[in-house]
């Protein structure tokens, strides 16, 4: 079957797939994704969690020490497996950056903001750990899609979580999101309000987070999502406008919630140019 024809059949399952966090349509790439130029480090541990471990993919031939990017998936945090993204490290691997895709716990077994926690843990790893790969720890970013965003942006909008590791916000070069929640209220919402208990949903969306200058970021959405509205990233870049942070956001004609990140993948680049872009804002800091 054509890489098109598994692409048509995935987005024929509608919400499904939504919910699925992009878990299926990455998994069934898996057989079209070159295995060659990049190592996978697998299953290295963040904390003793079993869902707190990380995949990194590792380039070929790495001659200097390259920078490091952190993957979040989404899947409501309820869903989601990292063995199932390899069509995202190797778009970012064969491209000279060591990728790390993370586990995080998920709900029920946690709740908010216990997923936020993992992700400070799995960047402090990072940072501790990715120079013997061949990283650089000096150049960090951290991206996520959907719920994976929000963790991702959440990390950067409040310095509290990387305090907590040892850390700050001068650890993050940059954030890239890709359709995510930042100024939803989940707690206020029936299907999430017992992952956001509601002592907390009241500070819960990353754009309430923003009270001073935070790293760079790249706020990616498309304008056939149904999932996550626009004015996620409109309300969230304005936060940090208004805090003097640099801010860019990418609006992609046609793309949806699951197709935004499938174009990432190798043979659907010509979906959006977000996998040029975010290789430009990588590359450029």
């Amino acid at each position: 079957m054509r890489r098109r024809d598994v692409l048509s059949a995935l987005l024929a399952t509608g919400s499904a797939l939504v919910l699925a966090g992009c878990d299926a349509a990455f998994s069934a790439l898996a057989s079209f994704i070159p295995r060659t130029g990049y190592r996978v480090v697998p299953d290295l541990a963040y904390g003793r969690d079993p869902r707190q471990k990380l995949d990194l993919y590792v380039p070929d031939g790495l001659r200097d020490p390259a920078p490091v990017l952190l993957f979040f998936y989404g899947g409501a945090w309820r869903t989601g497996d990292r063995a199932n993204y390899l069509a995202f490290g190797q778009a970012f691997a064969s491209q000279g950056i060591v990728t790390a895709v993370a586990d995080y716990r998920l709900y029920p077994q946690v709740t908010y903001p216990a997923f936020v926690e993992d992700a400070a843990a799995a960047l402090a790893f990072l940072r501790a750990h990715v120079a013997r790969q061949g990283g650089d720890p000096g150049r960090l970013f951290v991206s996520g899609h959907s719920a994976g965003a929000y963790n991702a942006v959440m990390l950067a909008a409040e310095p509290s979580f990387l305090k907590r590791h040892g850390g700050d916000l001068s650890w993050i070069r940059g954030v890239i999101g890709i359709a995510g929640p930042y100024d939803a209220r989940p707690g206020q919402q029936d299907r999430y309000a017992a992952i956001f208990p509601p002592a907390a949903s009241r500070d819960a969306a990353p754009v309430a987070r923003v009270t001073g200058r935070r790293p760079p970021m790249l706020l990616a959405w498309g304008t056939a999502d149904r999932t996550v509205g626009r004015e996620n990233v409109e309300r969230m870049a304005a936060a940090l406008r208004k805090a003097g942070s640099p801010v860019e956001t990418k609006i992609y004609p046609g793309a949806s919630h699951v197709g935004i990140l499938l174009s990432l993948a190798e043979g659907f680049r010509d979906g959006t140019t977000l996998h040029r872009d975010m290789l430009r804002f990588i590359r450029s800091r």
